[in-house]
C-alpha cells in the first residue's frame, strides 16, 4: 500500500511538472536558447581571451563585453549609414503613395492575364499591408525586451556555464554523472559545428542575393542581400520576411523586378532545402538529410519560429544521447 501511495503521488507529481513546464513554454524556451546560444559562441570568447597586451590577459566577463560592444559597433554604424537614404525615399514614398499604386496597377494590366486580375482587390490588399506593417513594427519593438533578456542569460551562461552544467549533472545517479557529462561535452563539440554551417548558409545566401538584386537594379540591392543572409539563421520566417521586403522594394519600380524577386526566392528555398542545407549540415554536425528537414518540422510545429531556430542543433544533441544510451546498449547486450 504505501507502494502504491508513492507510485500515485509521483504519478500527479509529473502530470504538475509537465503542466507548470507547458504553463511557461516561452520561458523555457529562452533559457534553452540561451544556453544554446552561450554553447555556440564560447569559442569567440575564448579566441577572444587569448589575446595579450603586455602581459594582460582579458577575463571572461571582459571578452563577452567587447564582443557584445563589438556587435554594438557594428550595428550602429549600419544604421547610421544605411537608415538615412532609407527612411528619406519611405517619407517621399508615402507621399506619392496614390500615385505609385496607380502606375503599378496599370503596369499589371499589361502583364500576361493581368486583365483578369482584380485591382480593386489589390489595391484593398495593399492598403491592409501598410496598415498592418504598424503592428507589425509594434510587435517587433515588443519583442525587443526578450532579445535583451537572451542576450542577458546568454552572457550570465557564459560566464557561470560551467558551474550550471555540473549542478545539472549531479542531478542524476552518481554512478552514472561521468558518462553523462563525458556524452554531453561531446555533444557539445558537435553542437559548436552548427553555427559554422549555419554561417556558411547565411553567406550564400547574402552573396546570391546580392548577385540576383543587383541584376534586377533593385534600390538598396547591397542593404536587402545583407538581410537575406542575416534573416536565414532564421529558418522559413527568415527567407520569407526577406523575400516580403525585396518584393516591396521591387514593387516600387515593376511587377516584373516582382515577379524575378519571387521566383530567386522560390528556386533558392528549394535549393537551400533540398541540396545545400543538409549536405552542410551533414558535414558539420554529422547530420543525415532527412533529420535535418525532419528537425526542422517538428521544431517549427512544436515551438514556431524559435523551434526551427534550436532544431538542428537539439537533433545533434538528441543523436549522441541516443547513440550513447540505446545503440551502445545495443551492442553491448548483443555481444554479451
Amino acid at each position: 500500500m504505501p507502494n502504491r501511495r508513492s507510485d500515485i503521488l509521483f504519478f500527479f507529481a509529473v502530470l504538475l511538472a509537465l503542466w507548470t513546464a507547458y504553463t511557461v513554454r516561452d520561458v523555457l524556451m529562452l533559457i534553452y536558447v540561451s544556453a544554446l546560444f552561450a554553447v555556440v559562441l564560447s569559442p569567440a570568447i575564448g579566441l577572444i581571451q587569448k589575446i595579450r597586451l603586455n602581459g594582460w590577459r582579458a577575463g571572461r566577463g571582459f571578452a563577452i563585453m567587447f564582443l557584445i560592444l563589438v556587435l554594438a559597433l557594428l550595428g550602429t554604424l549600419f544604421m547610421v549609414f544605411a537608415f538615412p537614404p532609407v527612411y528619406r525615399d519611405a517619407r517621399q514614398f508615402a507621399a506619392d503613395w496614390p500615385g505609385h499604386l496607380t502606375a503599378l496597377t496599370n503596369q499589371f494590366q499589361h502583364l500576361p492575364f493581368g486583365n483578369k486580375i482584380n485591382t480593386w482587390e489589390l489595391q484593398k490588399y495593399a492598403r491592409e499591408i501598410v496598415g498592418g506593417a504598424g503592428g507589425l513594427f509594434l510587435n517587433l519593438a515588443g519583442g525587443i525586451f526578450g532579445v535583451f533578456t537572451a542576450v542577458i542569460l546568454t552572457a550570465y551562461f557564459i560566464i557561470d556555464g560551467e558551474l550550471a552544467f555540473q549542478w545539472a549533472v549531479s542531478l542524476f545517479p552518481a554512478d552514472q554523472q561521468q558518462r553523462l557529462s563525458a556524452t554531453l561535452l561531446r555533444a557539445e563539440k558537435r553542437m559548436r559545428n552548427w553555427l559554422t554551417g549555419q554561417a556558411i548558409m547565411m553567406t550564400a545566401m547574402g552573396l546570391c542575393s546580392l548577385a540576383v538584386y543587383y541584376a534586377l537594379g533593385l534600390r538598396y540591392f547591397y542593404l536587402l542581400a545583407l538581410f537575406a543572409g542575416t534573416a536565414d539563421i532564421i529558418p522559413i520566417a527568415g527567407p520569407v520576411s526577406a523575400l516580403i521586403l525585396a518584393s516591396t522594394v521591387a514593387a516600387l519600380d515593376s511587377p516584373q523586378k516582382v515577379l524575378g524577386v519571387i521566383i530567386f526566392h522560390a528556386v533558392y528555398a528549394q535549393f537551400e532545402a533540398g541540396f545545400l542545407s543538409p549536405r552542410i549540415m551533414r558535414s558539420t554536425l554529422k547530420l543525415s538529410p532527412v533529420a535535418v528537414i525532419i528537425a526542422l518540422s517538428l521544431g517549427g510545429s512544436l515551438a514556431g519560429v524559435m523551434g526551427a531556430l534550436v532544431s538542428v542543433p537539439t537533433a545533434a544533441l538528441v543523436m549522441v544521447l541516443a547513440d550513447e544510451y540505446l545503440v551502445k546498449k545495443k551492442k553491448n547486450a548483443a555481444t554479451a
